[in-house]
């Protein structure tokens, strides 16, 4: 993608106000996953390395519109102190008087936090003079936030049209590697879809076909595609809605789509459900697909030999019940053994191929889940567009 970074602009001195993604799990005012944090400190360190006084925003939780504690980003900061081996001064909120001139008492090399931008109900519906307030805390723009870039809210879009707006690191890596999914793929290309829903990832399906050589289907998306084959599925997951949308990209595409030929199945759903292997053609009635069988896996793991390029989004199965987890995990232990370069879209992919143990092995792990998809679809994400370009 060709837009301008951080590294393009000469930021001595000059206050920079940047988006993170700071929307992290929380226990008991606590943060209990700090990867979003982690994710976003070469960024920091590269703005502080520059001189730079240096103000970050974020959103967490979905407040309803007012100042909520459950949904300070005081722990965030607090986390993010931590990680850094210094102080981060926390403002009362995200505009207003006071914190205008705390972002202007900022010394190079300095940091402050604003307080959840959706405290306001102004953020989400991206209001102009909102956006203005927010831009008037800095001199340059960074967006380092991927996993909110598929919406147009104060903070990801609007602030962006006020000042000099360009990516951060992270933000860059991820339009670099979800870029070479769509936009100029090495072949042979092979993409894998899983999850519940074929109706979410229709889209992605249509755009994916069009440049990838194999595309792999598991997941409960697969049964509605075996449904469309005409076979009976019996207790599992299937979207009578989708089923026609599923023959007719069967009809179109037969000799580029892969499905399961066998599946683990269980009598409940539920993690001590009664399992067996059966084919897809003879799942017996009150029994219900949970993830895919050794011979898929063996098919898939074969077309998945010699490619250059290989991107993920979605599980193979129920994999949060161990016993219906070992087509996901197996898959991530074949992708990260396969050579090729791996994109791993976020969400329940990225949380596979960690609890797998191999996320470290996969050439890029996407941290945003919606952003992820909707970029996998072809679509142009605003706080993206927003951005200047090279």
């Amino acid at each position: 993608m060709n837009k301008k970074s951080v590294r393009d602009l000469d930021l001595r001195g000059k206050r920079v106000l940047m988006r993170v993604d700071f929307n992290v799990p929380m226990e008991g005012g606590k943060v209990t996953d700090d990867k979003r944090i982690r994710a976003s400190l070469p960024t920091i360190q590269y703005v502080l390395e520059q001189g730079s006084p240096l103000i970050l925003m974020s959103h967490l939780g979905r407040p309803k519109g007012g100042p909520d504690p459950e949904f300070s980003l005081k722990a965030a900061a607090e986390t993010l102190a931590g990680l850094l081996g210094k102080p981060v001064k926390v403002a009362p909120d995200c505009i207003g008087a006071e914190v205008e001139s705390m972002a202007r008492a900022l010394k190079p090399g300095e940091i402050l936090m604003l307080e959840n931008v959706r405290f306001h109900r102004e953020e989400e519906k991206n209001d102009p003079a909102f956006a203005k307030k927010l831009a008037a805390l800095g001199e340059i723009y960074v967006n380092d936030a991927f996993g909110s870039a598929h919406r147009a809210h104060a903070s990801t879009e609007g602030v962006a049209h006020h000042l000099p707006a360009v990516s951060g690191f992270l933000m860059e890596q991820e339009l670099e590697y979800l870029g070479r999914a769509t936009l100029n793929p090495q072949h042979p290309y092979v993409a894998i879809l899983g999850g519940a829903k074929i109706s979410d990832k229709i889209a992605v399906i249509e755009n994916l076909l069009s440049k990838c050589d194999r595309l792999i289907v598991g997941g409960g998306m697969a049964n509605t595609f075996l449904a469309a084959k005409g076979y009976d599925m019996a207790d599992s997951l299937v979207e009578t809605e989708a089923v026609e949308t599923a023959a007719s990209l069967l009809a179109k595409h037969a000799a580029k789509l892969l499905l399961p030929v066998d599946a683990v199945i269980g009598d409940k759903f539920e993690a001590d459900a009664q399992s067996r292997v059966v084919d897809v053609d003879k799942v017996p009635k009150g029994w219900r697909v949970l993830d895919i069988g050794p011979k898929s896996l063996e098919a898939f793991k074969q077309a998945l030999s010699g490619a250059r390029l290989i991107v993920w989004n979605g599980p193979m199965g129920v994999f949060e019940f161990p016993r219906f987890a070992e087509g996901t995990f197996a898959l991530a232990r074949a992708l990260a053994e396969s050579g090729a370069t791996t994109v791993i879209g976020g969400g329940d992919s990225a949380s596979a191929v960690k609890k797998a143990g191999v996320a470290k092995k996969m050439t890029h792990v996407s941290t945003g889940g919606g952003a992820s998809l909707e970029f996998l679809e072809g679509k142009t994400l605003p706080g993206v567009a927003a951005l200047a370009d090279k």
